[in-house]
């Protein structure tokens, strides 16, 4: 096949990109390498393997080349981390819903099998033990931008499931839930590479509120692996799916086995959300995802251990010094 990844010099999308080149697939990847970067794909690019578009997603004089001759598109080029969207709330949101725009209406135009990376941030303050694909999504007010991320994400979901409904588009929509693994940075925010960081480098392990707050972790490859087996799943278009691994732990649990895995002797140190986000800045006590249709439409779910995943985060993080 000849797949397209929107944002694929990031986190997710370059492991998309690797499991996919071992699958014998031709590649081409569109990203503006904002917040993705080279590293993650070069060796592939150099090697002929990787067409990379270095550009936004829903500039038409890249998106539309990129779509010559695909067969399947994974779109994931969006706003990332909490800290983005504070910081640039209006770029954020013109990114996310245009891009979004862009891509379903080529994949529309020429009917090309889609899989939308949506977040469980789609949830909002709904806080359900196990919540499913259509449970309610609660929002605090618009003066918080902090809800942006999540409110862009639900309305490009009701635009992917609008492009199915009048246009016949194959799009599946996935809920990713804190995915986490090689290649993350912590520098939007991603909790666990922060972590083994801090640790492995003698800093306090910074937990933002009283860290009783819960969360679940999911292995990138298992997310890809869901991914790509949803793709390749006829009864998930026109769906919305939640990928996740349903593990709970609390994030100063989380702070606690990273300093266990790590050796490390660094300090926990709590600081209040007003000062790590700023004033009036919002966050969810819990979010565990219910994985029963994924489970039931390709028969497995994410499995990864949390401690293989911070295993290979610490060994990564140590090697690059």
């Amino acid at each position: 096949m000849k797949v397209l990844i929107t944002g694929g010099a990031g986190f997710i999308g370059s492991h998309l990109v690797d499991a996919h080149l071992a699958k014998g697939d031709e590649v081409v990847v569109v990203d503006d390498l904002s917040t993705g970067r080279l590293g993650n794909i070069e060796a592939h690019v150099k090697a002929g393997k990787v067409r990379l578009l270095e550009g936004k997603a829903e500039d038409p004089a890249i998106i539309g080349p990129a779509f010559e001759g695909v067969d399947l598109v994974y779109h994931l080029a969006a706003a990332v981390g909490v800290f983005t969207i504070l910081q640039h709330p209006l770029a954020s949101l013109r990114s996310n819903l245009d891009a979004s725009a862009a891509v379903f209406g080529w994949a529309a135009e020429k009917g090309v099998r889609t899989i939308f990376a949506s977040t469980s941030e789609v949830y909002g303050k709904n806080e359900a033990d196990g919540l499913t694909e259509t449970d309610d999504t609660t929002y605090g007010a618009t003066a918080y931008s902090r809800w942006l991320y999540a409110v862009t994400k639900a309305t490009d979901e009701f635009m992917a499931l609008a492009y199915y409904q009048e246009r016949g588009l194959p799009v599946t929509a996935v809920r990713l839930f804190n995915t986490t693994g090689p290649r993350q940075t912590g520098a939007y925010g991603m909790v666990v590479p922060r972590f083994v960081r801090q640790a492995l480098s003698g800093q306090p392990l910074t937990v933002f509120g009283d860290g009783s707050q819960k969360r679940c972790f999911t292995n990138v490859r298992d997310v890809v692996a869901a991914m790509m087996a949803l793709a390749d799943t006829p009864q998930s278009i026109g769906l919305v799916v939640n990928v996740g691994n349903p593990r709970e732990i609390s994030i100063r649990e989380l702070a606690a086995l990273v300093l266990r895995l790590t050796g490390s002797s660094s300090p926990i140190q709590l600081i209040d959300y007003s000062e790590a986000y700023g004033k009036g800045f919002e966050d969810m006590r819990r979010r565990v995802p219910n994985v029963d249709l994924l489970r039931s439409l390709v028969g497995f779910v994410p499995g990864t251990s949390l401690e293989e995943t911070i295993a290979e985060i610490t060994q990564e993080a140590a090697a690059e010094g």
